[in-house]
């Protein structure tokens, strides 16, 4: 017998044969959350925490747990359409973008098509997607490195399922990188909030203070003895940042 979906789960359709698993919840002002590599169950406590005052939309890009992705759903640029399609049907305005990972490079990319203006802020916690000079992506090798385990499935192991990995692979491309990325980012106007794990291997910091120097209206936060997921190291020090940053809405207003 299969289980009921829970009632702050269900499946959107945005557009012809694009069916996205979203967990929603909480009410306020919205925020759309990102994941990255280990997938959604990665950040539960984050969904939770930010649902005490927000509408909280955490989707599961399609082909992770179970989802399936079309054959043409194959980059950053057509997954951030999905969410800025996702963004226009629910009518939202004013919208927090939060993205960890893989996933903060999706944020970035959707923050850069938003064309109708929906998006009002954005959060980068150790993402990739740029290529920085002097800079490189390194394959996680460790728990530290590899950031939090979901709350179920293989991931939990050490890293993505195999059926992640393979969509992963289909988003990022090879290089795991876009060389038009990091000299687009001075079109951003929105104020951007970039948290970064001292002691991440995958990303540096140094490519993290890359990253945020390319923004125009951008802070960066070091998260002392953390790595490539802060949140899951040093929860607290991570949605203090998030709550000063959501509450002022600029992040030079941090301190």
């Amino acid at each position: 017998m299969t289980s009921p979906t829970p009632p702050d789960r269900r499946t959107v359709q945005v557009g012809p044969g694009r069916d996205l698993y979203l967990h929603e919840t909480g009410q306020g002002s919205p925020v759309l959350v990102l994941h990255g590599g280990p997938g959604p169950g990665s950040l539960i406590p984050l969904v939770d925490h930010l649902a005490a005052r927000h509408r909280v939309l955490a989707p599961t890009h399609p082909g992770w747990d179970g989802t399936t992705r079309p054959d043409d759903l194959d980059s950053v640029p057509a997954l951030a359409a999905l969410y800025l399609g996702l963004l226009a049907q629910l009518g939202l305005h004013d919208v927090t973008v939060i993205g960890t990972s893989f996933g903060g490079w999706v944020a970035a990319q959707t923050v850069l098509d938003d064309r109708e203006g929906r998006i009002s802020r954005l959060v980068l916690m150790d993402a990739v997607g740029p290529v920085v000079p002097g800079q490189q992506i390194t394959a996680p090798t460790g728990p530290r490195s590899a950031g939090p385990a979901p709350a179920r499935g293989p991931a939990q192991r050490g890293g993505p399922s195999p059926q992640a990995t393979a969509a992963l692979r289909a988003y990022a491309g090879p290089a795991m990188a876009d060389a038009d990325l990091l000299p687009r980012l001075p079109a951003v106007s929105c104020p951007v909030l970039v948290i970064w794990g001292s002691e991440d291997t995958v990303v540096t910091p140094g490519f993290g203070r890359a990253y945020a120097a390319a923004f125009p209206r951008a802070r960066f936060e070091l998260v002392e003895g953390a790595g490539h997921l802060p949140l899951r190291e040093e929860p607290a020090a991570v949605l203090a940042l998030l709550d000063s940053f959501l509450t002022s809405g600029d992040a030079t207003a941090l301190h």
